[in-house]
């Protein structure tokens, strides 16, 4: 079902938001996704009114997030949880595998395929085929070859991505982390997100004793309770919920 703004006490809930296909609109390359021009003054007043328990949950980096919504900074789980900002300013950084014999098996077929991508991030790589999606089985079949040799990893799938990242980093950890601290602790969770790899973070939200919700953006199959159509739908509708506070 969509969700409806009475779904939302921003007073008492704690928002977790993904950032690709989300906040922003998916780009044909990670580097090219454009900001619309009020979404740091948006998330700003969502911080503001949720009195700090707004966070970003992403599979980029920690880096990547701060580059795009300075001079804001946010709490930020980044590359799936492995590293992690509380509100507070502490970092927590997960042990991760290495990932150089990966990337030295995978280089050749970007090399072969020149619309493929790598993307290095810590403890983890990106194989995206955004500029073709007619390589994905491919992409898959390489990866999943690869790490057959590797341990400490698991394949994740996105949009137009397929992932090795570290095994013991997923996005409903880190929200978990997050809801053990202050200012998340005792607040409902509400997590939108729009890819496979939120599904945990749906499951965990909406999990017994965590009582969230989760919220797909776009189509496809969802634990996600609620829906909405497109980032832009969620933009207008954070600010719509803010204009009602």
């Amino acid at each position: 079902m969509p969700p409806q703004n009475r779904d939302y006490d921003f007073a008492a809930d704690a928002l977790f938001l993904d950032f690709d296909n989300t906040l922003v609109d998916f780009a044909p390359l990670p580097e090219s996704v454009v900001l619309p021009p009020d979404l740091i003054t948006t998330l700003q007043r969502l911080q503001h009114a949720a009195n700090g328990a707004l966070a970003i949950v992403s599979g980029r980096p920690l880096k990547q997030i701060d580059h795009f919504l300075a001079p804001l900074r946010l709490p930020v789980a980044g590359v799936h949880g492995a590293e992690r900002r509380s509100a507070d300013g502490r970092m927590t950084q997960l042990t991760v595998p290495d990932i150089e014999r990966l990337l030295t098996c995978l280089q050749p077929l970007t090399v072969q395929h020149a619309g493929l991508l790598l993307e290095v991030k810590r403890g983890a790589l990106a194989l995206h085929y955004r500029r073709a999606p007619h390589l994905e089985q491919i992409c898959v079949e390489a990866m999943s070859e690869a790490l057959a040799h590797e341990q400490g990893f698991s394949l994740l799938r996105g949009n137009m991505v397929v992932e090795a990242k570290a095994a013991d980093a997923d996005k409903g950890k880190a929200i978990a982390a997050f809801m053990e601290e202050a200012p998340f602790a005792g607040r409902r969770p509400v997590f939108i997100g729009d890819d496979i790899t939120d599904e945990i973070g749906f499951a965990w939200v909406q999990s017994e004793p965590a009582g969230g919700l989760g919220i797909k953006v776009g189509d496809g199959a969802s634990l996600a309770r609620a829906r909405i159509a497109s980032p832009a739908a969620v933009r207008s509708m954070l600010a719509q919920v803010l204009e009602q506070q």
